[in-house]
């Protein structure tokens, strides 16, 4: 094995368990006010990560075509949930509830795939600029930005998972999945190095993956936890808001994955 890939092989590792400790907070927590609080933190790291990292990378890579993805992206998941499928952000209390914890959920499953689906393209395109970073010469600095990323993100999709009542082993499954688009999008990277342009592919799936972020936490996350979370109102505020300025932390100090600041 070459220098490089055995550089990006154990990035990619270091990743994924990231993702996977992420995830484990989540899973070993059965508290439901605990659950509430992290998906109002869930809903700060998506908003944050539309808008202080997705958005200004794909503007910049993409310019205002790519920009204009963003409510394409949201309108795709609107017309899934409201129209083509049973909306996952309905009232929850119609659900069934999860014995031993007073969790209600939905039995749909859809939002939980979505934001599946949504973090992990973002996640595949992080792969890509590892690969990019490591063939530069600054991987080290690639890896921080991303495990800075995907640890507050794999919180993020485990909760909403576990607020649909999927089981352990299902929560960790797609998590370890969610890791495993890092080293995917690296290996993607190096087999298609010389045939596609990346740059500008990249910039429009984060702009559209913004757009479902965005959609995910406005009609779903924050909804669901204005509804479940009367309790302790001002405590999912600031939750929310953790979730907000730990996204634009890290968008200051660490810039985009593929490109850090210097």
């Amino acid at each position: 094995m070459s220098p490089v890939l055995a550089t990006v092989a154990l990035y990619s590792l270091i990743i994924v368990l990231g993702a996977l400790a992420g995830a484990v907070v989540v899973v070993l927590n059965d508290r439901p006010t605990h659950l509430v609080r992290f998906l109002a933190f869930a809903a700060g790291v998506m908003l944050g990560a539309a808008f202080f990292h997705m958005l200004p990378e794909a503007y910049s890579g993409g310019g205002w075509w790519a920009f204009a993805l963003v409510p394409a992206g949201f309108a795709f998941l609107l017309v899934l949930e409201r129209y083509l499928v049973a909306h996952a952000g309905e009232d929850l209390s119609h659900g069934d509830t999860v014995a031993g914890t007073g969790q209600v959920v939905h039995p749909g499953h859809v939002l939980g795939l979505t934001a599946f689906l949504g973090l992990s393209t973002h996640t595949l395109f992080d792969g890509i600029a590892l690969g990019s970073a490591v063939e530069e010469g600054v991987g080290g600095m690639a890896m921080l930005a991303i495990v800075a990323h995907k640890v507050p993100s794999a919180l993020s999709l485990a909760s909403i998972l576990k607020t649909e009542g999927r089981s352990r082993v299902s929560i960790l499954s797609l998590s370890t999945l969610y890791g495993m688009m890092v080293p995917a999008g690296a290996l993607l990277y190096f087999l298609f190095d010389a045939m596609l342009q990346f740059e500008s592919l990249a910039a429009k799936a984060l702009a559209f993956s913004a757009g479902t972020f965005l959609y995910i936490a406005v009609s779903d996350l924050l909804p669901h936890v204005h509804r479940h979370g009367k309790d302790q109102p001002g405590r999912n505020v600031l939750a929310l808001f953790v979730g907000l300025l730990l996204m634009f932390l890290l968008a200051r100090l660490m810039g985009h994955p593929g490109h850090p600041e210097h």
